[in-house]
Order: structure tokens, then C-alpha cells, then sequence
């Protein structure tokens, strides 16, 4: 958001068109709250955008911007009170007359739900009302909130605390941000996009409406080129995938056409929803639906986005497939709109990221870090700067996989099991599944100078069908020993054949190295 305001000081349109977008849903909050009618709260919204934009240079702190609008905002509002003669047409008939429904019944069914929650919202106390509505109706978090009303985080947290305590003691639902989407949402007609198969069994168990879409690709693994649709792209990855990871080339090509036939018919929902993660699996895949996105014309589908790197009550964050069904429900009706700013990072990431050359993603997470941060996309950063990460190493040729690997045998972890277990956990930024991390095991078992020992191990075997393969003893050998040391490197003595996004790594010496101690990307000098 300062990036934003930065920019549009120095005569950005496009960058003053994001503000717009991003801070439209909260001033129109505000200015509903004060002139009760959605004419003139439309007026004073627009109003305040034409003023802040005329007296954006007199803001001499970029990062004060939110709450600086809503100064405006309300002045403009204020203006407006003094000369206002018109009635007012509450914000729920105007919702009812924003929807055709030919259903007698749901008419009479949604506008009763919609008075009585209408009402009681209303009723509640102005500290309280406008929290919700911006929380619940408009999607915004916390942090945003609190940044443009002036308000802390806990205090915010505690007027919504009271506010549901309120609300629940006036209407017969056990979750009120599934009722807030139902009644402005219209949840039946939506698409929800999730990344996993246990997560999107739940959600088709009632916890939300509409259809659900699993999206299956291991897009942090593997060959990536910008349109993975043609042939040639699409055979190249299946090839690898089912060489390194065992997934069947004929059955990935099926499911990449089903699911891409299922995404185009996007344009008969109303809305769709993004389910995704803080890690490098989910980030990657959600920066490959943001491109898709991007080049399509949504027309009346909006996009939404749930993202999340925490959940109440547990310690170590994975994934949603940690939560319970409970825990899920929870969650539903809490995601935020987005938009243009989204779609275009998104698609610029995914460019990047699918790149021969990283240093074009390098590039754009330096030039764009506050910008990623301030939007949506709050945890790509870091998830594509670990990526990053898992380049050779300037010291010893060793991607953070390995190193981190290769460590803990050293500190005693001796099984397949358990190293899976802790290097994950220890790397969860990257988000790395069992067969992922078998093949980065199976690398460094391999060959005539391996880094690593499995007892019994045969030359080619397949992790997947050895016997009792998770419990057999691992040890380092005298050049894993050596790679730790930092007395030998990695490429030079074994070689490297490795995707990173798209980029191919091959040979004995690369042109691009991870430095860990400057975090940054370092071109070798051939």
C-alpha cells in the first residue's frame, strides 16, 4: 500500500487506481454509516478519491495514507449531511433489487433473513456496527481495519467479540460469517479452488456452498514453463514427474485437461474463491491461477481469496488439511475480494517464477517486496524467496533440502521416517510433500560418491516399493561428511540434472548460485 501511494505522488495512475479499489469498500462502510443511503455514500466515496488525489502531495507520510482518506471521507460526508433532502433507500432493499430471483419462496425466505440481520446489526452500538460490516460484509482484515479506522488490533478484535456475542443471542445461527455470505454472497452459486483432496472432502460436506474444485499439480516441482497447455510443454513435465515422482504420464495429462475444462467454466459463478497457503506448494499454484486469471474477462464473476500461514490453537501451521471440519466451518465467509493489484502480481510472480532465468524473480521480489506484502498475496515473498533457496549453494553446492538434510543426520536422525519428518517440518515454508522429498533423498543416495547411506539400498530402487523402506538406517558418508565441512561441492563432484521452477540445472558447473549469509541470488562467474 505505501509503494502505492509513493507511486501515485509521483503521477501513477495505475498506482492511484489500486488505492482506489483497495480502500472503495471500506469508504463507502463510512459513509453509509453516516448519510444511510447508498446514493449518497457512492457521491461522497467518489467525492474523496477526486480530493485526495488533488492533495496527495501534502501527505508527507506515505504509510499514514488510511487514515489521512478517512479524514476525507467523513469531511466529505459531513458536506454532504448539511444539504441532504433526499430519502434514504436502505442498503438492504438496495441488495434485494441487485439480484433477479424467480423463486416465490427464496425471495420471501432470503429478504426476511436479510431484514432480521439487517436489524440487528443495525441495532448494534456504532463502536461495534461498523467493525462488522467491514469485517463480514467487506472482507477486510484486521490489520487494514485497524489501519484506516485508527483503531488497534485487540480492541478490534474485542468489539467483534461482543459484536457476535450480541448478534448470536439475536439470531438462531451457530456461524455468522456463513450467514453474512449467504445473504450477500449468494453461496450457491460459487466455485471454491482448494489445493488438496482431504480439504476439498470437507468443504463438499456442507461446510460451504457451491461447487469445489481440488486443484492437483506440484507446480514447486518439476519442469515450469510460463503456458504448461501445449504439447510439448505438457509432455516434457508429465515425463519428469512420472520419472522422479512415479505419477503416471497419461493420468496427469487427464487430470490437467479435466480441471482446466472445469476452471473455464468459471464465467457461471458468481464468485470464486481461492483456498491457499502460506508455503511455496500453494503460493507457486495460487500465482499460476492469478495469471489465468488475469487473461480472461471475469465480466460479473468476483474473485476472492482465503490465505492463511496460522490457526488458532496450533503451534506448527502446515496446511489446511491440519483442521478439523469445525475448524474449516470457521473460516467460511472470511475471505476478501480481490482484484486488478492481485491479478497482475500474481501473473507477474508466475512469469517470474516460471522463468530460465531466476534472476528475474530475484529482480521482482526485490523491487516488489512492500508492494507483495501490503497486498493479498501476503506470503509469496517468502515462500518465492525460499525457492530461491533451494538453488546450489555458494559454499558447497548444497540447495537448503539437502543441507538441512544432511544436518540433521549429523545431529542423529537416522531413518527416512523421521528425516521426512523434521526436514519438513524444520522447511515448511516450501511445503513439501513425502514423494517431493523422497526424490530430493533419493538424489543424494544415488550414484558412485553419495552424500547419504540407506542400509541395504540397491542401486535404481524405487523408495516407494522398498520394504520397510521409512525405518532402515541413514547415515552420511565421507562426502556428505565433506559437503558439510564445506571442503567439497555438491555439483562439481556429483553433477546436477534438477528443475527449479523454469529453470534447468544441469552439468558439473551453473551459472547461478544461492548466497544464505546476503539472501540473495549470485551469478557464477564462468
Amino acid at each position: 500500500m505505501r509503494q502505492w501511494v509513493v507511486d501515485a505522488r509521483q503521477g501513477s495512475g495505475e498506482a492511484f487506481s489500486q488505492l482506489m479499489v483497495h480502500f472503495r469498500g471500506m469508504a463507502y462502510a463510512v459513509s453509509y454509516e453516516m448519510l444511510k443511503d447508498i446514493h449518497l455514500a457512492e457521491d461522497a466515496v467518489q467525492e474523496a478519491f477526486v480530493e485526495a488525489f488533488l492533495n496527495l502531495n501534502k501527505l508527507n507520510d506515505p504509510s499514514a495514507f488510511p487514515g489521512w482518506f478517512k479524514t476525507i471521507v467523513v469531511r466529505q460526508c459531513q458536506r454532504i449531511r448539511r444539504g441532504m433532502h433526499s430519502s434514504a433507500l436502505p442498503l438492504s432493499d438496495a441488495m434485494q433489487l441487485s439480484h433477479v430471483m424467480t423463486d416465490v419462496a427464496d425471495i420471501a425466505e432470503q429478504r426476511e433473513a436479510s431484514r432480521i440481520l439487517e436489524q440487528t446489526v443495525q441495532a448494534l452500538s456504532p463502536k461495534l456496527r461498523l467493525p462488522v460490516q467491514l469485517f463480514y460484509y467487506y472482507g477486510y482484515s484486521l490489520q487494514e481495519i485497524s489501519d484506516y479506522l485508527g483503531t488497534p488490533v485487540q480492541t478490534l478484535k474485542k468489539r467483534l467479540y461482543d459484536a457476535r456475542h450480541k448478534l448470536r443471542g439475536a439470531l438462531p445461527v451457530a456461524n455468522l460469517a456463513s450467514l453474512f455470505h449467504y445473504l450477500h454472497e449468494e453461496g450457491e452459486h460459487m466455485l471454491h479452488i482448494v489445493n488438496g483432496d482431504s480439504v476439498g472432502n470437507m468443504l463438499k460436506q456442507g461446510i460451504v456452498q457451491g461447487d469445489v474444485l481440488v486443484w492437483r499439480e506440484i507446480y514447486s516441482c518439476g519442469p515450469l514453463f510460463e503456458d504448461l497447455t501445449g504439447p510439448g510443454e505438457r509432455a516434457c513435465r508429465s515425463q519428469f514427474l512420472q520419472a522422479k515422482l512415479g505419477v503416471p504420464a497419461s493420468e496427469y495429462i487427464e487430470n490437467c485437461e479435466e480441471q482446466e475444462r472445469k476452471l473455464g467454466e468459471f464465467s457461471k459463478y458468481n464468485e470464486v474463491i481461492l483456498w491457499f497457503e502460506h508455503d511455496l506448494f500453494d503460493q507457486s499454484m495460487l500465482s499460476y491461477l492469478l495469471h489465468w486469471f488475469n487473461r480472461q474477462k471475469l465480466r460479473n464473476t468476483k474473485l476472492s481469496l482465503l490465505c492463511i500461514g496460522e490457526f488458532p490453537g496450533i503451534e506448527r501451521f502446515h496446511g489446511l488439511g491440519q483442521l478439523s471440519p469445525a475448524q474449516l466451518k470457521t473460516l467460511s465467509g472470511t475471505w476478501r475480494t480481490i482484484g486488478q493489484p492481485e491479478f497482475k502480481l500474481g501473473s507477474e510472480l508466475w512469469q517470474a517464477y516460471s522463468s530460465p532465468d531466476p534472476m528475474r524473480l530475484a529482480g521482482l521480489l526485490e523491487k516488489k517486496e512492500a508492494e507483495l506484502k501490503a497486498s493479498g498475496l501476503t506470503f509469496a515473498y517468502d515462500a518465492f524467496k525460499a525457492h530461491l533457496s533451494r538453488l546450489p549453494s555458494v559454499g558447497n553446492g548444497l540447495g537448503i533440502v539437502e543441507q538441512t538434510t544432511l544436518q540433521a543426520v549429523r545431529e542423529g536422525v537416522n531413518t527416512p521416517l523421521e528425516l521426512f519428518r523434521q526436514v519438513t517440518d524444520m522447511l515448511h515454508i516450501l511445503g513439501m510433500g513425502d514423494w517431493e522429498y523422497w526424490k530430493y533423498l533419493r538424489a543424494m543416495v544415488e550414484g558412485d560418491r553419495p552424500l547419504l547411506i540407506i542400509e541395504n539400498a540397491e542401486p535404481g530402487w524405487d523408495f516407494r516399493q522398498a520394504r520397510e523402506f521409512l525405518n532402515r538406517l541413514v547415515s552420511l558418508s565421507g562426502w556428505g561428511e565433506q559437503m558439510l565441512e564445506g571442503t567439497a561441492d555438491r555439483v562439481a563432484l556429483q553433477g546436477i540434472d534438477e528443475w527449479f521452477g523454469g529453470l534447468h540445472l544441469q552439468g558439473y558447473d551453473v551459472p547461478w548460485r544461492w548466497d544464505s549469509s546476503t539472501g540473495k541470488l549470485t551469478a557464477k562467474p564462468m
